[in-house]
């Protein structure tokens, strides 16, 4: 299939003053890559501060990135707001995670998702604008009549629909969507995800899902990609990853699931919080809260490579892929 998104060394640092005035840097996003084929979906799961929303608003162009660089079929992506920029925004869109934040509560929702084709200059005339909203209502289980409603008459997942009909519009080919159902309630939820899976057959779209809910991610994902700290510590296929976890914060992070059978047994607990990005710890950062770090994780910080299964890992004790499966 052909690589619609290419993402290689994406880093963001902010500088930051310490309490005793001292300039440091966080690093919020610090050497991340991965790469998006057409029509299917990358998942990014992580704690709360891993950089998971700031690799979503780089991908965009939303924010510059400090180092790296994006390629979004074929052209380099920026966030220098120029004509080139506007340009890739009807082909890069995004679901937000609060669709009632996501919608001016002054104007009616299909006014709203009318919008995007008046600021691109897309369709002949206003009748043409409505249809068009109007059939992108009816692809996402929306009613004619609520065309008119204002976003505080909607429930939340007829909100969250009404996103998704702004961002599908512009017939994008790459949908970033930012904890799209966290906001929803478990039936509504499942609901809005069902949607997705459809939408995405229907029309083709890529979606870069990033998510707390793994089982959620195992479920529209065609390959994960598990953050800590600013950087992509395994990546691979949702089954072998959540089966049989490499790295061994992914294996905390699936052992925290709650399933019906296990219940609490096998859960593996972390000590420690996760360390400030402004003093990372020195060789793998995840090595002050492993169960199985030895000296060298200390010292050296783990490289994102292929494992022996052929997904990718960054621990110094999963053993790498054969030379021949490398190549």
């Amino acid at each position: 299939m052909t690589v619609l998104l290419d993402v290689r060394d994406l880093a963001r640092a902010y500088p930051v003053s310490t309490a005793g005035g001292v300039r440091r840097t966080l690093h919020a996003v610090d050497g991340v890559s991965f790469s998006l084929e057409r029509g299917r979906t990358l998942g990014i799961v992580g704690e709360s501060g891993c950089g998971k929303s700031t690799t979503a608003k780089l991908t965009l162009g939303l924010l510059p990135a400090t180092r790296g660089q994006i390629t979004f079929e074929g052209s380099p992506v920026t966030a220098e707001r120029d004509r080139h920029w506007r340009a890739l925004r009807r082909r890069m869109q995004i679901v937000h995670q609060d669709p009632l934040a996501a919608l001016d509560r002054r104007l009616p929702v299909g006014q709203q998702v009318m919008e995007p084709l008046v600021i691109h200059g897309l369709e002949a005339n206003a009748g043409a604008q409505r249809q068009k909203a109007l059939a992108l209502f009816d692809a996402v289980g929306l009613r004619p009549d609520l065309f008119e409603r204002f976003p505080h008459e909607l429930s939340g997942g007829q909100r969250q629909r009404v996103v998704l009909a702004r961002a599908l519009v512009l017939d994008p080919a790459l949908l970033v969507c930012d904890e799209p159902i966290s906001a929803l309630d478990v039936s509504v939820a499942a609901q809005v995800i069902n949607l997705m899976q459809d939408l995405q057959m229907r029309f083709g779209t890529a979606y870069l899902f990033i998510s707390h809910d793994l089982k959620v991610v195992r479920q529209v994902a065609d390959e994960v990609a598990v953050m800590y700290l600013g950087r992509i510590v395994e990546q691979g296929p949702p089954d072998a990853l959540f089966h049989a976890p490499a790295h061994p914060y992914t294996e905390a992070l699936v052992s925290a699931v709650p399933t019906p059978l296990r219940g609490t047994q096998g859960r593996i607990i972390l000590k420690g919080d996760p360390p400030n990005p402004v003093d990372r710890p020195s060789g793998c950062a995840f090595h002050p809260r492993c169960p199985r770090a030895v000296a060298r994780c200390r010292d050296e910080a783990p490289a994102l490579k292929r494992v022996a299964d052929g997904r990718l890992g960054a621990c110094h004790l999963v053993a790498d892929a054969p030379a021949a499966a490398v190549a």
